[in-house]
């Protein structure tokens, strides 16, 4: 999963998928060096609009400065990975059922499919982990097929599987005494979601 750290000039939309995308990255594996870096020399405005999004994005970025890139790697591993349980679960169905590949992610599977979007059989973790969702928010956004990538789906899709249990996530993550760059990625995503949410309930 590719992501670009974007300019503040940039339209709102590319924006999100921006972001949709660098948290996909950040979510699914421990960070590149080369995305690291990108991180500690970017710019510590709001990477979409909205100032909510400054204060958050600030504290990241800081941390990233601050923090090697193996610790935050060990992070990553001590959080998400070894052998077994995680500490911290990256999958929906874990928060909206309470067990894995139960019927959440049938559902989002169901969904997946009507938006004509398989798994790629070279990822390894099921449809319902976080960076997957975020990935293909950032399609819905950025895609070139506007029967797909539009706000009406967009808006469903984020209904029915980002936004029910992605601040649980986060809670977690910011609650566990190991995290410290992922304690604030996920304040910044869940700013970020609330924003989202916010933005999805204008439309009526």
């Amino acid at each position: 999963m590719q992501a670009q750290l974007t300019a503040a000039s940039l339209d709102e939309e590319t924006a999100r998928a921006e972001v949709y995308g660098l948290l996909a990255a950040l979510l699914y594996a421990a960070p590149t060096s080369d995305l690291y870096d990108r991180l500690r020399v970017a710019v510590t405005e709001a990477p979409a609009a909205g100032a909510l999004l400054e204060s958050p994005w600030g504290e990241l970025i800081a941390v990233a400065r601050e923090q090697s890139l193996a610790d935050t790697r060990r992070e990553y591993d001590a959080l998400f990975g070894g052998v077994g349980k995680p500490e911290v679960y990256l999958f929906g169905s874990h928060y909206l059922s309470g067990f894995l590949n139960e019927k959440p992610l049938a559902a989002l599977r169901t969904d997946l499919a009507d938006l004509g979007l398989a798994r790629d059989g070279a990822m390894s973790e099921t449809e319902d982990h976080a960076a997957y969702l975020c990935e293909v928010m950032r399609y819905l956004i950025a895609g070139d097929d506007v029967e797909v990538a539009n706000l009406t789906r967009q808006r469903a899709f984020f209904t029915r599987h980002v936004q029910p249990w992605f601040s649980m996530m986060c809670e977690a993550v910011m609650l566990h005494p190991k995290a410290r760059f992922y304690r604030t990625l996920c304040g910044f995503t869940q700013a970020f979601i609330n924003v989202e949410t916010q933005g999805f309930d204008m439309l009526d």
